[in-house]
C-alpha cells in the first residue's frame, strides 16, 4: 500500500503542488491529507480540469486533477477541446480512481466503467499507469516526463485499498435533522402513488433500507450512477406523468449539474416536487465540503421559476410545514437541512433490472 503521505511529498518534489476535482471514495485517503490552500473541490470534473487549465496558464506548472473513473464522461471534453495536444496544448497529470477494475468486487453502477477505462484513455490519446506501490513511483517519473516533453495530459490508475488508511476528517454541522427520520417522514405524508427518484449515495442506500423495512410499496428509482442527473430523469417522467413526482437530492449531486434547475422551472408540471437534503458535504466519499452553504437556494429556485421555496431546519419546521407544502401546485423547492450521519451497515440497491420493472410497471 501507498502511503498519501509519501506520495504528496513525491509530487511536491516532482513540482506538482496545486490540486483540484471531485472527491471520490477510492482517493479520499490521498485528499486528506492535501494542504487546504492548495486544494479546490469543484462541483464536477470538467470544471476540475478547467481550474487546472487555467493555473497552468498562469504558472506553466502542470496541475492534478483527481476524480472517480465515472467522472471521465464530465472531464472529455475540456481534456479533449481545449488541452489537448492539437488545440492549447496543455499537460495536466489526472489521478483516477478506478472503481470496477478487471478481477476486483464492486457495484454494477462500476463494472462497464472500469472495464472501459484504460481502452477509454487510450482512444483520448492519454498515456496511463497504474499506481499500486511506492515503487510505481519510478513509472510516475517516466510518465510525469512524457507530459512535460510533449504538452500532454497524462493519468494515474489507482484501484482500492492501494491508499493506506488515515484519519478522517469529520466535518460536523449544526442540524438536528437525520437523513433516515426525514426519508421515513416524506414516505409516511405523500400518497402511494408518488413516484420518487433518489439521488446518488447515501440518499438512495437509506431509502432503500427503509422501504425494505417499512416493506412500503412506493415505487423508487434509485439514481445509483450519474451524478447530478437524478432531477433531470424525474423531469422526463414528470411531463409524461399525472401522478405527483419527488425528487430526492443532495448538494453534491445538485451542484455538478445545477443548470437543470432552469430547466425544471421552464419545463415541468405542477406535478413536480424536488427536495433538497442538504448537509454540505459529499458525505458518502469522505465528507469534503461541497460549498453549498454559499447558494441561496430560496432566491435560485424562484428566479427560474419554481413556484414555491420551503426551507426545514429542525422537527417542528419538518411536521408543521411539509405535509402543507407538498399540497401546492409545483415546481416545487424544498430545502431540508440534515446532520452528517447516515445508517451503520448501510447496504445497497441490487437487481436493477427487476427494480426497474416493478418501477414502471
Amino acid at each position: 500500500m501507498i502511503s498519501p503521505k509519501n506520495f504528496i511529498k513525491y509530487l511536491k518534489k516532482k513540482n506538482i503542488d496545486f490540486f483540484t476535482g471531485v472527491p471520490d471514495s477510492v482517493l479520499k485517503n490521498f485528499t486528506e491529507n492535501l494542504p487546504k490552500k492548495k486544494n479546490y473541490i469543484m462541483a464536477n470534473e470538467g470544471l476540475a480540469v478547467s481550474l487546472g487549465i487555467g493555473y497552468f496558464l498562469k504558472t506553466k506548472k502542470i496541475p492534478l486533477v483527481y476524480f472517480q473513473n465515472s467522472g471521465l464522461g464530465n472531464a472529455i471534453n475540456p481534456l479533449i477541446s481545449i488541452a489537448h495536444k492539437n488545440v492549447y496544448s496543455i499537460p495536466i497529470l489526472l489521478l483516477i480512481g478506478w472503481r470496477g477494475a478487471p478481477n476486483t468486487k464492486d457495484e454494477p453502477q462500476h463494472i462497464q466503467q472500469g472495464k472501459s477505462t484504460i481502452n477509454f484513455l487510450k482512444n483520448l490519446g492519454i498515456k496511463s499507469i497504474i499506481l499500486n506501490s511506492e515503487k510505481s513511483f519510478l513509472n510516475l517519473n517516466k510518465l510525469l516526463k512524457v507530459a512535460k516533453k510533449q504538452s500532454t495530459s497524462v493519468a494515474i490508475l489507482v484501484k482500492k485499498n492501494t491508499l493506506k488508511k488515515v484519519k478522517k476528517v469529520v466535518i460536523k454541522n449544526k442540524y438536528k435533522l437525520e437523513r433516515s427520520k426525514v426519508i421515513e417522514f416524506i414516505l409516511d405524508n405523500i400518497t402511494k402513488k408518488t413516484k420518487i427518484f433518489s439521488s446518488t449515495g447515501y440518499i438512495s442506500r437509506e431509502l432503500d433500507r427503509i422501504i425494505h423495512n417499512k416493506k412500503n410499496k412506493i415505487k423508487s428509482f434509485y439514481n445509483v450512477g450519474g451524478m447530478g442527473h437524478t432531477s433531470s430523469i424525474a423531469l422526463g417522467y414528470s411531463l409524461n406523468s399525472k401522478e405527483k413526482v419527488l425528487c430526492l437530492d443532495g448538494d453534491g449531486a445538485l451542484m455538478m449539474h445545477m443548470g437543470s434547475l432552469a430547466n425544471i422551472g421552464k419545463f415541468s408540471k405542477k406535478n413536480y416536487l424536488h427536495i433538497l437534503l442538504n448537509n454540505g458535504t459529499h458525505e458518502s466519499v469522505g465528507g469534503q465540503p461541497t460549498n453549498s452553504n454559499l447558494i441561496k437556494f430560496k432566491d435560485l429556485s424562484k428566479s427560474v421559476k419554481y413556484r414555491s421555496y420551503c426551507s426545514i431546519k429542525n422537527e417542528k419546521e419538518l411536521k408543521n410545514k411539509f405535509s402543507k407544502f407538498i399540497k401546492k401546485d409545483g415546481p416545487l423547492f424544498c430545502e431540508i437541512f440534515i446532520k452528517n450521519k447516515s445508517i451503520k451497515n448501510l447496504g445497497r440497491p441490487k437487481n436493477f433490472d427487476k427494480l426497474k420493472k416493478y418501477f414502471i410497471k
